[in-house]
């Protein structure tokens, strides 16, 4: 059995791994981190069961995450580690809290991965044939398992442009929205000839056409799309400064992509009728055609491809490095602490890319149906993760101020009252979840999965205790 972790007030070692993470890389991968395809196309969903009040939802679901990244910032900046919150849950409730943490965000983000495989090669299968999809899928595990295994300053670039290209769609596609609301662009009037101004937010039923409910269920159709952002606590420890870095992008990130999100949205419903969204179609797409945007579906492909291959790369980075830090503290094979001359733990991303490659197997033998069940089976674990945080931030931040004061750099607002009322809001989540029949599913599949890690973890318990003995 390892020994506990050091006292606070003891100076924070430098982790083993490289330093090659710049503030830029750490900035744009935390915007870009949850700028993928449930932006671009799950909206969609929302704006159906909302109607103008997803402008709500979103501003609901983007507070509570938030609030979750200003916690992890916190504690992130203060014991800055490459396991983040799994680390800050050992230190904060016991080794249980940090196995467990740890094992269910690696099983969220290795599944998720290769889902993201499987997305961005049905587009490039739609642009080419003749290379299979199970193909596609093969090509992009050997370029970002080159890449990840190469210096970490490499996975930095790419994330930073590939969050730079998103940041750009969304810049340029909120900039010709608000043409089109002021009547700037000809083609984006009404059927009518006349601006599109406002009519939009109080037709077709108001700004609530559903009513509260509909906002209710907007949120739980967009609150897992802010999933993401952890992984820019993760990189931090790998940045020259990481106490500060981390404190920096977590200030810029949060505010920015709640407005690229809910300002997405609001200009979205503006433009179209809510009641004109079909399921399926990316509501971008729709609103780029309807302005006159020429080949605005095949634009938003090639976002949407870049967003999926960012967020494989940025998840297979944030997966590495977490199943890294369990082999420190011991909760993983040791044999994943081998570092590269260059800093990089390639066990660790081979062990976490290895079903990626599976991936290809099962895409050319169930190409449609098996990832249904795979998101299900972790699509609630980031409610779990984000209670952990909350809790682990809770317990740490008192004995934070009693030993190492200094090490606040970044502080979570109003404490205790908003981490309470963010456990508050998970918890409400939770059970709208299970009140509605097509979330339902992935709760209660998801919690199966973290039951059977919290029955591991406490096995593991009782073995130590009675070796103790």
């Amino acid at each position: 059995m390892h020994d506990a972790l050091p006292p606070l007030a003891e100076k924070v070692e430098k982790e083993p791994l490289s330093g090659g993470l710049k503030q830029r890389h750490l900035t744009m991968l935390g915007l870009g981190g949850v700028i993928g395809a449930g932006l671009f196309v799950g909206s969609g969903a929302g704006i159906a069961v909302a109607g103008p009040g997803i402008v709500l939802s979103y501003l609901i679901a983007g507070a509570l995450a938030m609030l979750v990244m200003r916690m992890l910032g916190e504690m992130s900046a203060a014991m800055p580690a490459s396991g983040a919150f799994s680390v800050h849950a050992e230190r904060a409730l016991g080794r249980w809290a940090g196995f467990s943490v740890g094992w269910l965000y690696w099983f969220l983000l290795v599944v998720v991965l290769a889902v993201e495989a499987t997305g961005a090669a049905q587009i490039a299968h739609g642009w080419a044939p003749a290379v299979p999809q199970w193909g596609w899928v093969l090509i992009f595990m050997v370029v970002f398992t080159v890449a990840n295994l190469a210096a970490v300053k490499n996975f930095g670039e790419f994330e930073f442009w590939f969050a730079a290209l998103k940041v750009t769609a969304i810049v340029l596609f909120l900039a010709l929205t608000l043409l089109a609301v002021f009547g700037v662009l000809p083609a984006a009037s009404t059927y009518s000839g006349q601006p599109v101004g406002l009519t939009n937010l109080t037709g077709h039923g108001g700004f609530l056409p559903h009513g509260w409910s509909g906002v209710v269920s907007g949120v739980l159709a967009v609150v897992f799309a802010f999933g993401g952002l952890e992984v820019v606590t993760i990189a931090a420890a790998e940045s020259d400064d990481p106490a500060r870095a981390v404190g920096r992008a977590v200030r810029s990130a949060v505010w920015r992509i709640l407005f690229f999100y809910v300002g997405s949205m609001l200009v979205i419903v503006t433009v179209l009728p809510w009641s004109s969204m079909q399921p399926g179609k990316s509501p971008y797409v729709m609103v780029l055609d309807h302005i006159g945007v020429p080949g605005a579906g095949q634009i938003m492909n090639i976002v949407v491809f870049v967003a999926l291959l960012s967020a494989l790369n940025a998840n297979l980075y944030g997966a590495s490095r977490m199943v890294f830090s369990l082999a420190e503290r011991g909760e993983a094979p040791r044999g994943l602490l081998k570092v590269s001359g260059g800093g990089v733990p390639r066990r660790a991303v081979l062990a976490s890319v290895a079903f990626g490659f599976v991936s290809v197997l099962l895409n050319l033998k169930w190409p449609d149906s098996v990832f249904l069940y795979l998101l299900n089976a972790v699509g609630a674990v980031l409610l779990f993760v984000w209670g952990l945080i909350a809790v682990s931030q809770l317990r740490l931040r008192p004995r934070i101020e009693r030993e190492a004061p200094e090490r606040l750099i970044l502080r979570m607002w109003a404490f205790p009252y908003l981490t309470w009322l963010a456990l508050a809001a998970m918890g409400a989540v939770i059970v709208l979840m299970l009140t509605d029949a097509t979330a339902r599913p992935q709760l209660l599949w998801s919690a199966g999965a973290t039951a059977l890690v919290l029955v591991v973890a406490g096995a593991r318990e009782l073995r130590a205790r009675r070796a103790r003995a």
